[in-house]
């Protein structure tokens, strides 16, 4: 797959995500909507590194996302410190057992719609 192909497969991903997260937040499913609402995240980082440098790698590390991001010129740089916030969420929505709180729940969404925008914005249709 093409690497602007294979952008719009994540952008697509990143948007559905984004709705589950607003909608899992909307019923108070607050560890759903973060963990949805970093996996729409991921997905606009990939987005963006392939629509912007024709490549993403596929990491667990977050601090190598991170970077890979910071990489991907301004649009990249601009929206790294975004998704380094949105990752810090990942480990307790998914896996530890303390919960999410609401604030933290709307604050990834509000993440998640900023990176998505920017993937949106570097992706052609």
């Amino acid at each position: 797959m093409a690497a602007l192909d294979e952008a719009r497969a994540h952008l697509a991903k990143a948007r559905e995500f984004l709705e589950a997260a607003e909608l899992t937040n909307d019923l108070s499913l607050f560890n759903a909507a973060a963990s949805n609402a970093v996996t729409s995240g991921i997905n606009s980082k990939d987005a963006i590194c392939l629509a912007t440098i024709g490549q993403t790698r596929k990491s667990d590390n977050h601090v190598e996302a991170v970077a890979e991001l910071r990489g991907a010129g301004a649009p990249g740089r601009d929206s790294s410190a975004t998704l380094s916030r949105l990752l810090r969420l990942k480990s307790k929505s998914q896996y530890q057992a303390a919960p999410v709180s609401a604030a933290d729940a709307s604050k990834s969404i509000d993440w998640a719609t900023r990176l998505l925008a920017t993937a949106e914005s570097v992706t052609p249709s």
